[in-house]
């Protein structure tokens, strides 16, 4: 069996991909490494409370790994941090990093390239799959997730905390992918095939943050170029039940 770790963000395609890897009896899974804003003790972008996400790896019965990145790190400061990580697993005798991505290309470049500096391979369990499909096919499962951050410019504060069914296919804009692959939603899995028991949280409130982040773009002539956003999320705090 391959010697692996999974990118784990806590939410539905993580989920999703490590069913379909665990399924396939190739990989021996030795960690979950997930990205945790230092100052917060909250999953990036996803905004979860570490004590929810360690109930949620327990609940799964997998050791964990943290990513631990300061408020605002530069680029340079992730990938020195993230390096360091694959470092070490690659001395433990990890050679393969296995992500929930579905169809961002250039993330997909990105992440094989950094791999392959130090011997390491990358697997895509979701790769370019139809992901009305996969959502469909998260649900059967029985899967269970809640949507802990939304992205102002494509979907409004109402998706913030909001458990995704079937009907979330018909209140979606259309220019919203299903799985927001793009980055316009993300969410928490607290229930499943992968899970011994469900993770007991309560919703509390909602509330809206901006960031601004560095971003990678490309000239025509293949230049790079980085370039600095501002964007908003909303975000529907989950607490530990009775907390």
């Amino acid at each position: 069996m391959a010697e692996s770790f999974f990118n784990w963000s806590g939410g539905k395609d993580s989920a999703l991909a490590l069913f379909k890897i665990l399924q396939e009896r190739k990989h021996n899974i030795r960690h979950l490494l997930t990205s945790v804003n230092q100052t917060t003790g909250r999953i990036s972008m996803h905004g979860v409370r570490y004590s929810l996400l360690k109930q949620q790896v327990e609940a799964m019965g997998f050791p964990l790994d943290l990513l631990e990145l300061p408020e605002m790190p530069s680029m340079q400061i992730y990938e020195d941090l993230l390096s360091e990580h694959l470092l070490q697993y690659r001395n433990a005798g990890i050679d393969t990093a296995i992500f929930g991505d579905i169809f961002l290309e250039d993330l997909r470049q990105y992440r094989e390239k950094q791999l392959a500096t130090i011997g390491m391979k990358a697997l895509f369990p979701l790769w370019k799959q139809d992901t009305t499909a996969l959502l469909n096919e998260f649900l059967a499962l029985g899967f269970k997730t809640i949507i802990t951050a939304v992205d102002s410019r494509h979907l409004d504060q109402s998706f913030a905390g909001r458990i995704i069914d079937k009907t979330f296919f018909d209140d979606l804009p259309k220019d919203v992918d299903p799985c927001g692959e793009n980055g316009e939603f993300h969410s928490f899995v607290f229930d499943g095939p992968l899970f011994h028991h469900p993770v007991e949280f309560e919703k509390g409130k909602v509330v809206y943050k901006e960031y601004k982040s560095t971003c990678r773009n490309y000239k025509d002539n293949g230049e790079e170029i980085l370039e600095e956003k501002t964007y908003g999320f909303w975000f529907c705090d989950l607490m530990p039940k009775g907390k």
